[in-house]
């Protein structure tokens, strides 16, 4: 009986706090504006002998939104796209707008050959391939050593 009860209160509580702020949502410009959090894409970063592969998910984009930027060690991934709905009719004239983008920073190990690094965007996943040089991937082959 007592979960009841504050299941109830709980339930409550917030149309108290509609109720206090509806006449100021009724009137301003911003009562249709979405306030959903803002979104980083999810990465994976798979590491095997011979290069590192980083895959982020965004869904939606073109190639053409993505730009990959090197500096030093620090990769850069970022993405801006711009999207303009316009409908017209006799009566009415609507215009909507949309706008997203995101910045990402990777600090590359140093065993990475930066020159033969390969990206490819396909099905909403970018893919950023990252070779490891020749001589990291000499000194990672496991050895059996003798003991004399």
């Amino acid at each position: 009986m007592k979960t009841n009860a504050l299941t109830r209160r709980n339930e409550s509580l917030p149309s108290v706090f509609e109720n206090f702020l509806k006449p100021w949502t009724d009137w301003t410009p911003f009562k249709d504006f979405d306030m959903s959090p803002i979104t980083v894409p999810a990465v994976n970063v798979i590491e095997n002998d011979k290069m590192y592969e980083l895959t982020l998910a965004a869904p939606g984009m073109d190639r053409k939104d993505f730009h990959i930027d090197l500096e030093g060690n620090i990769m850069t991934i970022s993405s801006e796209k711009e999207e303009i709905k316009e409908e017209k009719d006799e009566k009415y004239s609507r215009k909507e707008y949309n706008f997203s983008s995101f910045s990402r920073s990777f600090t590359l190990p140093s065993i990475v050959f930066k020159d033969k690094i390969e990206a490819a965007y396909e099905n909403g996943i970018l893919k950023i391939k990252m070779p490891k040089n020749e001589e990291a991937i000499k000194a990672s082959l496991t050895k059996s050593i003798e003991v004399k």
